[in-house]
């Protein structure tokens, strides 16, 4: 019997992370995603990953890389960012969940677990919630749970565009990002956050107010699945554990040192706090 070649011989041992484009109701929607090195015969339920506004879903490339040993995973770009094709008209978190549930019709999941970040969390609990028998598992990741006061502001109506950025405001925002993200933050991935920031103003501005006029606190009371609450230190620290106390039988993890990076800067992190509570 002839051996067999190198290449024949070869054993995938990490996920194969790529893209692709599939149909929504508002055009293409991009969506990163990665597969199991075995093909997937024996993963675990897929893992559906939501980015935080004004971000992609470029923000759980190297955590897809390490999720995606033991199941596949999908990070889609919301409508509007990314390489997705933006709404027509002003959307509302529904409009969002509604969009990427044509992704997993398309996909024919029977079962998915959802895991959102920040306006990403919003989705992911619409989803949760018109989609209870589809939807296993949900986590939430600094979850935005404003009170009156905080929501007032952000739910006005912003403008169609955002103020035109001249090049003497490009080192203030990139300073705002650094100090966003905080130290031992590797640059690229800031210039990556800073560059979907002035990509995706006006549309981030959008869904910023959606976020803000989202009945949050009614939604949470309709899910039924098992939920796990991830609390970084961030600005929605405190916001984060108002939802928890919403949410009297789910799971919270508090993550003191990490930041508002958490998925790009520390993915190992993130992969380890929610091992266990997505194999239950």
């Amino acid at each position: 019997m002839a051996r067999g070649t190198a290449a024949s011989r070869h054993v995938e041992t990490e996920p194969r992370v790529r893209r692709g484009y599939f149909e929504c109701r508002y055009g293409q929607l991009h969506v990163h995603n990665a597969i199991p090195p075995g093909g997937g015969f024996e993963e675990g339920t897929p893992l559906l990953c939501l980015h935080k506004i004004p971000l992609s879903g470029r923000e759980f490339e190297r955590f897809l890389a390490l999720a995606g040993r033991d199941r596949s995973v999908y990070a889609p770009d919301l409508p509007g960012f990314g390489d997705s094709d933006p709404p027509s008209v002003r959307p509302q978190i529904v409009d969002y969940a509604a969009a990427i549930g044509d992704f997993l019709d398309s996909m024919r999941f029977r079962q998915i677990d959802v895991l959102g970040h920040q306006a990403g969390a919003l989705i992911a609990t619409e989803l949760a919630v018109a989609r209870p028998t589809q939807v296993r598992r949900l986590v939430l990741v600094s979850v935005p749970l404003w009170t009156e006061a905080e929501r007032e502001p952000l739910r006005r109506t912003p403008p169609p565009a955002p103020p035109a950025l001249d090049a003497s405001q490009v080192p203030t925002e990139w300073q705002r990002t650094l100090q966003a993200y905080g130290q031992g933050v590797p640059v690229e991935i800031v210039a990556h956050a800073f560059a979907d920031k002035l990509r995706h103003g006006a549309q981030a501005a959008w869904t910023t107010s959606a976020a803000a006029q989202y009945p949050l606190r009614e939604r949470l009371g309709g899910i039924t699945q098992p939920v796990l609450v991830l609390r970084p230190r961030d600005d929605l620290w405190d916001a984060t554990m108002r939802a928890r106390d919403l949410l009297p039988r789910a799971r919270l993890t508090d993550l003191q040192d990490q930041g508002p990076g958490l998925f790009e800067a520390a993915p190992q992190v993130a992969v380890d706090a929610i091992r266990d509570f997505l194999r239950g």
